[in-house]
C-alpha cells in the first residue's frame, strides 16, 4: 500500500491565525504542499515527526532584512532565516533600481528562502554615500523596477537620508503611487521635516514605517504617552512596523507604547551583519522580547506569519491551510529564566524562549535543530546509505 503524504507531523499544538486553529493537530504534507490538518489523520508517510510539546506554525514571514551583497552588512537569507523558522524574507532596500536585476539573479533566484524585496529609491541602493545623493533618488526608474519584477518586488524603500528634505521619503512614496504598490520608509526626523507631517500628510493607508521603536522616532511624548498623530495615522491604515536593528529597538519605548496597546503590526528583525550581534535580532529572539515585554503567544505569531503577509500584499503566504505552500516552522517555547538585550544595551528579564527546532520550506526539510525529523543511528542501516 503506498504512502498517503510525504510528511506527517504529527500532536503539535499548531496555531495558524488565518484558520483560527489553536490546538493540538496533525499537519499531512504532500508534494510541497499542505494536504491536511486534522487530529489524528488517517494515513502514512515516509517521513513522520512527532511534535509532542512543540509548536507548528506557518513559516514565519521577517519583511525588514538585509540580504544583498552591493551592501556591506549583508547576510546570506538561507543562514540568516531558516535556522529561525522565516521561510519568506523582504530585503528592505540593500537593491536600488540600477541593480535589481542582478540581485535577483545572484541571491533572490538561487535562495531556498523565499526572498522578496522593497526597492530603494537610490539607484546604487545601500552603497554608503550614494545613500545621501538625492540626484540618486529618482522615482520613475525604481516604479519601473518594481513593476517589471512582480513576482519578486512588494514595493519600495526610502534611503537612509540625513539631509534636510523630503527626497529620500518622498521619492520612495512616489515610485509606489506610481507603481500602485506600498513603500516602506525608514525615517530620521529634522526641523525641516517632522514625523507628524510623514504619518499625516505623505502616507497612504498600508505604507510601512519602520523602526517604531527607535530612540529617533518621537513615538511618545514628554510623559511617556502615545502622541496623537501616531495614533490617528494609525486609524486611517499607516502600519508600523518593529524593524528591531542594530539601533532601532529600545525597550524604553516599547514597553510604555506597548502597555497603552501600541503594538506592531509587524515583527521584524531588520538583521544584517551588526544586528546579529550584540542585540540579537534573529527572528526567534526577536519574538522572545516580544512575549517578554508581555504580548501573548498567539499575537506573536500573527504578527509573524499572517498580518505581515496581508501587509506586503501576499495572502498566499503566512498561513497552513490545505493547498497551501508547505512552508512550516515547528517551534518550541522554552520556560525559564531569561535575558534579552535590546539596540541601547539595556536588558529586559523574560521566562520564556522561542526556538526553531525543524523549517520545512515548500516541502522540503531545510532545518532540523535536533534531529526530530530523522532516525536514531543506531536504526540508520547501512552507512553508505542516507535514509
Amino acid at each position: 500500500m503506498s504512502d498517503s503524504y510525504d510528511v506527517l507531523i504529527r500532536n503539535g499544538h499548531v496555531i495558524d491565525p488565518r484558520q483560527s486553529i489553536d490546538r493540538i493537530s496533525d499537519v499531512a504534507v504532500k508534494d510541497g504542499l499542505i494536504a491536511a490538518v486534522g487530529k489524528d489523520l488517517p494515513g502514512s508517510a515516509p517521513k513522520t515527526i512527532d511534535a509532542s510539546g512543540l509548536y507548528v506554525t506557518p513559516g514565519l514571514l521577517d519583511i525588514h532584512l538585509h540580504a544583498y551583497q552591493r551592501f556591506g552588512g549583508w547576510l546570506h537569507p538561507d543562514q540568516a532565516n531558516l535556522p529561525y523558522g522565516v521561510t519568506t524574507c523582504v530585503d528592505t532596500g540593500s537593491s536600488g533600481w540600477q541593480h535589481f536585476p542582478d540581485f535577483v539573479e545572484t541571491i533572490i533566484e538561487p535562495s531556498t528562502t523565499r526572498v522578496l524585496a522593497f526597492i530603494n529609491i537610490v539607484g546604487a541602493g545601500m552603497a554608503g554615500a550614494c545613500e545621501q545623493d538625492t540626484s540618486e533618488m529618482v522615482a520613475e526608474p525604481c516604479a519601473e523596477m518594481i513593476k517589471q519584477y512582480p513576482q519578486h518586488v512588494v514595493g519600495s524603500k526610502s534611503a537612509h537620508y540625513g539631509g534636510p528634505g523630503w527626497e529620500a521619503a518622498q521619492g520612495g512614496i512616489d515610485a509606489a503611487r506610481l507603481a500602485d504598490t506600498i513603500t516602506m520608509v525608514d525615517f530620521a526626523p529634522r526641523e525641516t521635516r517632522s514625523y507628524e507631517e510623514l504619518l499625516t500628510d505623505r502616507m497612504a493607508p498600508g505604507d510601512i514605517h519602520t523602526h517604531l521603536y527607535a530612540s529617533h522616532i518621537p513615538l511618545l511624548d514628554e510623559n511617556l504617552v502615545i502622541n496623537d498623530y501616531v495614533q490617528a495615522a494609525r486609524d486611517r491604515g499607516i502600519i508600523f512596523d518593529c524593524g528591531h536593528g542594530a539601533g532601532s529597538f529600545w525597550f524604553r519605548i516599547a514597553v510604555p507604547a506597548m502597555k497603552q496597546g501600541f503594538q506592531p503590526d509587524t515583527i521584524s528583525t531588520d538583521l544584517h551583519k551588526a544586528s546579529r550581534m550584540r542585540a540579537n535580532a534573529t527572528m526567534d529572539i526577536t519574538m522572545s522580547k516580544f512575549l517578554a515585554m508581555g504580548m501573548t503567544w498567539q499575537e506573536v505569531v500573527y504578527r509573524s506569519t499572517q498580518k505581515p503577509a496581508e501587509v506586503i500584499r501576499r495572502p498566499e503566504l503566512g498561513h497552513i491551510g490545505v493547498g497551501a505552500g508547505a512552508d512550516i516552522a515547528i517551534l518550541n517555547v522554552r520556560e525559564g529564566e531569561f535575558g534579552f538585550v535590546d539596540s541601547g544595551l539595556a536588558r529586559i528579564k523574560g521566562t520564556q524562549k522561542v526556538e526553531c527546532r525543524l523549517t520545512m520550506r515548500a516541502g522540503n526539510i531545510v532545518w532540523d535543530d535536533e534531529g526530530i525529523s530523522t532516525l536514531g543511528w543506531e536504526e540508520a542501516g547501512d552507512y553508505k546509505r542516507v535514509p
